[in-house]
């Protein structure tokens, strides 16, 4: 038994794997995007939407008592007279029906990727340039100029500043960037003699220069008389790259809206001195972002202040479904029409925020909490645990116009609410140990959709620029400039030019410091 490794258990297990590979495939998420997965890629099984799992449930049975056990077959422990009784309740509530019909699929006509076809020999800098071209840095240029000069008639002049150029500029950012690949305690420790120093290219800028450019770094040097946002300083850079987003890749029908994973990366938290650690002031903005779930590219970002007296600030939002709610709709607020499927998690997911995008032609599906989700309009019946233990992949499903609301269980209640999926196809959850297990076709779509934007948030989160200034519309920017990164990465990896020179993520990442520091040599460290 022993020798022929497993078995007939191995031997299941096995074929359950590539079960869940083909139908991984047929979501058409590309898998290992930054190049670095292994192992841990090709052994993970996705879930998936694949056709396969979208047989209608024509067998189903009309009796109530077999719609409400879902296709495990569990009998439900509730009588007839408490079933009808929940009937009349349920009716009453805006309603709610158990009767389901078959919810045709959004069709999706438009084409996604990328809009432009990049040359074979094109560099890193030109993918990175498809986002922050030269006119934006020569802006840089112009805008920081202009308050190192303001600065200095107001504060006293400073005789070892000289204007910055565009080379400098883009040396600057290079640095920076740099910080993002070997994720050094600050910048400076480039020049340092310590672990994070980097002799290569601390000769092109000395560490004076450096800090003076730091010192009057600025997008927007001086507030309009019109202007009351509060992130006038990086405003116009955020449209500059949202202009670069919208015009170099067209996204696949499935996206999220979520907030990525901004924190401070771990093995500096544990490094850090308590006496560093209190210098450090707590974020006051929230990071959204929409993004397609089948490349990892993101569309779209939206910055939300946690401080402000603005129409965007907490005072002015007291609850946060209110807060969310705004967000999902400023970050969706091109996508009318498309009939994009948009998966959202139980902060954003509501009935009201859902309906007023089915009126746009975009649908939605999203996890519901009774903790954190807005559940104004839902049956009570549908958001109350029961008792009476159950199996794993019974559901239950409710119906109103083209919305359904499930209940599915799986060592736990988990809710769905969607538009975007009919409730009579039938899906699976794949799993090694477990096998299949059975759940409307919504479920698994939100499950393989998520379970991607998930192992992509472990990888491009290890890539944000490490340099934390105090100022928030800073720690905007070099977040902003981290996901423009991750996105160029996105475009080479789908580009021509990935097959002559195949970079992972870190080596483009290096490759494009050399380049903007103008260093001849840009081959790649391994």
């Amino acid at each position: 038994m022993a020798e022929g490794g497993g078995g007939p258990a191995r031997r299941k297990a096995l074929s359950l794997l590539e079960a869940a590979r083909s139908r991984y495939e047929s979501l058409q998420i590309s898998d290992d995007v930054f190049g670095e997965s292994g192992q841990d890629s090709s052994g993970n099984p996705f879930y998936s939407t694949s056709a396969d799992s979208r047989s209608a449930a024509s067998s189903q049975d009309e009796d109530d008592d077999e719609e409400d056990q879902g296709r495990p077959g569990v009998p439900s422990p509730r009588g007839r007279a408490a079933r009808r009784q929940e009937e009349e309740e349920e009716a009453e509530k805006g309603g709610w029906t158990r009767s389901l019909r078959d919810v045709p699929p959004p069709h999706f006509k438009d084409g996604s990727g990328p809009t432009r076809k990049m040359p074979l020999t094109a560099s890193a800098m030109d993918f990175f340039q498809l986002f922050v071209p030269d006119n934006v840095l020569k802006n840089m240029v112009v805008q920081t100029n202009m308050y190192a000069k303001k600065y200095q008639e107001r504060f006293g002049s400073d005789d070892a500043w000289i204007d910055v150029t565009l080379t400098e500029m883009k040396a600057f950012l290079g640095y920076m960037i740099s910080t993002s690949i070997h994720h050094c305690e600050s910048v400076l420790s480039i020049w340092s003699s310590g672990f994070y120093s980097n002799k290569s290219i601390a000769l092109i800028m000395t560490q004076s220069r450096f800090e003076k450019i730091l010192k009057y770094f600025h997008i927007v040097a001086f507030r309009s008389s019109q202007t009351t946002h509060s992130l006038y300083k990086i405003q116009p850079f955020l449209d500059s790259l949202q202009n670069g987003f919208d015009s170099a890749f067209r996204p696949s029908q499935a996206q999220v809206l979520h907030e990525p994973l901004i924190d401070e990366d771990p093995v500096f938290i544990a490094t850090c001195t308590e006496r560093e650690l209190r210098k450090r002031k707590k974020r006051k903005f929230s990071l959204w972002v929409r993004q397609c779930s089948s490349t990892g590219f993101i569309c779209q970002i939206y910055v939300h202040l946690k401080e402000g007296s603005g129409a965007d600030g907490l005072d002015a939002l007291k609850n946060k479904p209110q807060l969310h709610s705004m967000v999902a709709k400023s970050l969706c607020q091109n996508a009318s029409g498309k009939n994009y499927i948009i998966f959202t998690g139980p902060s954003i997911t509501s009935l009201n925020l859902f309906e007023e995008f089915e009126k746009q032609g975009i649908y939605c599906c999203g996890l519901l909490s009774t903790r954190k989700s807005d559940c104004t309009g839902l049956p009570p019946s549908m958001l109350n645990n029961s008792a009476t233990p159950q199996s794993r992949g019974q559901y239950r499903i409710r119906m109103k116009g083209n919305m359904s609301l499930i209940c599915w269980y799986n060592k736990g209640h988990f809710r769905f609410l969607t538009n975007a999926y009919s409730p009579v196809q039938q899906g699976v959850i794949i799993k090694r140990k477990s096998g299949e297990i059975p759940c409307p076709l919504a479920v698994e779509a939100f499950a393989a959709h998520l379970s991607y934007i998930c192992k992509y948030d472990d990888k491009y989160s290890k890539y944000f620029i490490s340099h934390k200034p105090n100022k928030t519309w800073q720690q905007v920017f070099w977040f902003a400039i981290s996901i423009a990164i991750n996105n160029a990465y996105i475009l080479y990896k789908m580009s021509e030019a990935y097959h002559v020179t195949r970079y992972s993520r870190a080596q483009f990442g290096e490759r494009l410091v050399k380049e903007l520091l103008g260093l001849e040599d840009t081959s790649p460290t391994h």
